[in-house]
Protein backbone atom coordinates (compact mmCIF):
# COMPACT_ATOMS: atom_id res chain seq x y z
CA UNK A 1 0.00 0.00 0.00
CA UNK A 2 1.01 3.13 -0.71
CA UNK A 3 1.62 5.88 1.80
CA UNK A 4 0.42 8.96 0.40
CA UNK A 5 1.24 11.28 3.00
CA UNK A 6 5.39 10.52 2.83
CA UNK A 7 7.03 13.47 1.72
CA UNK A 8 10.61 12.22 0.12
CA UNK A 9 13.63 14.35 1.14
CA UNK A 10 16.16 15.36 -1.59
CA UNK A 11 18.12 12.42 -1.88
CA UNK A 12 14.87 10.66 -2.05
CA UNK A 13 13.44 13.25 -4.91
CA UNK A 14 16.82 12.91 -6.82
CA UNK A 15 15.88 9.01 -6.98
CA UNK A 16 12.55 9.35 -7.83
CA UNK A 17 13.57 11.74 -10.84
CA UNK A 18 15.78 9.18 -12.19
CA UNK A 19 13.15 6.25 -12.26
CA UNK A 20 11.11 8.66 -14.19
CA UNK A 21 13.80 9.57 -16.56
CA UNK A 22 12.70 8.88 -19.94
CA UNK A 23 8.94 8.82 -19.19
CA UNK A 24 8.05 11.57 -21.42
CA UNK A 25 9.82 10.93 -24.44
CA UNK A 26 8.53 7.12 -24.82
CA UNK A 27 11.75 5.61 -23.24
CA UNK A 28 11.33 2.66 -20.99
CA UNK A 29 11.47 4.01 -17.72
CA UNK A 30 10.35 3.33 -14.21
CA UNK A 31 13.12 0.49 -13.68
CA UNK A 32 16.77 0.84 -11.69
CA UNK A 33 19.82 -0.48 -10.08
CA UNK A 34 21.43 1.08 -7.61
CA UNK A 35 24.57 1.35 -9.63
CA UNK A 36 22.67 3.07 -12.04
CA UNK A 37 21.19 5.76 -9.88
CA UNK A 38 25.29 5.91 -8.22
CA UNK A 39 26.59 6.71 -11.79
CA UNK A 40 23.75 9.00 -12.64
CA UNK A 41 23.75 10.91 -9.88
CA UNK A 42 26.32 12.33 -7.10
CA UNK A 43 24.87 10.27 -4.23
CA UNK A 44 26.93 7.75 -2.73
CA UNK A 45 25.81 3.42 -1.81
CA UNK A 46 24.58 4.52 1.48
CA UNK A 47 22.67 7.23 0.11
CA UNK A 48 21.01 5.45 -2.52
CA UNK A 49 20.50 2.42 0.12
CA UNK A 50 18.80 4.69 2.29
CA UNK A 51 16.84 6.29 -0.48
CA UNK A 52 15.49 3.21 -2.02
CA UNK A 53 14.77 1.24 1.35
CA UNK A 54 12.66 4.74 2.40
CA UNK A 55 10.75 4.63 -0.86
CA UNK A 56 10.34 1.20 -0.44
CA UNK A 57 8.82 1.41 3.07
CA UNK A 58 6.11 4.49 2.20
CA UNK A 59 5.10 1.90 -0.73
CA UNK A 60 6.49 3.54 -3.60
CA UNK A 61 9.11 1.37 -4.72
CA UNK A 62 9.25 -2.33 -5.50
CA UNK A 63 12.51 -4.27 -5.33
CA UNK A 64 12.01 -6.58 -7.89
CA UNK A 65 14.94 -9.29 -7.40
CA UNK A 66 18.21 -9.52 -4.75
CA UNK A 67 20.01 -7.41 -7.17
CA UNK A 68 19.26 -4.52 -6.44
CA UNK A 69 16.16 -3.92 -9.49
CA UNK A 70 13.62 -1.94 -8.05
CA UNK A 71 10.57 -0.52 -9.78
CA UNK A 72 8.65 2.40 -9.19
CA UNK A 73 5.39 1.19 -7.92
CA UNK A 74 3.74 5.35 -7.73
CA UNK A 75 4.16 8.53 -7.14
CA UNK A 76 0.86 9.81 -5.43
CA UNK A 77 1.75 13.59 -5.74
CA UNK A 78 1.04 12.52 -9.57
CA UNK A 79 -2.79 13.10 -10.06
CA UNK A 80 -2.50 11.13 -13.39
CA UNK A 81 -0.89 8.42 -12.48
CA UNK A 82 -1.13 5.56 -13.95
CA UNK A 83 -2.73 6.08 -16.93
CA UNK A 84 -0.54 8.39 -18.64
CA UNK A 85 0.40 6.18 -21.27
CA UNK A 86 3.50 4.17 -18.95
CA UNK A 87 5.86 2.88 -20.79
CA UNK A 88 7.18 -0.03 -17.86
CA UNK A 89 8.16 -3.16 -18.34
CA UNK A 90 6.27 -6.06 -16.41
CA UNK A 91 7.39 -9.50 -16.13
Amino acid sequence: MVNENDEPNKREETVLRLFKKGRKSGELWGRVNPRYLRENSELDKGQVEHALRNLKNAGWVEQLNRGGLSELVEDPRENDWPSSGLARIRP
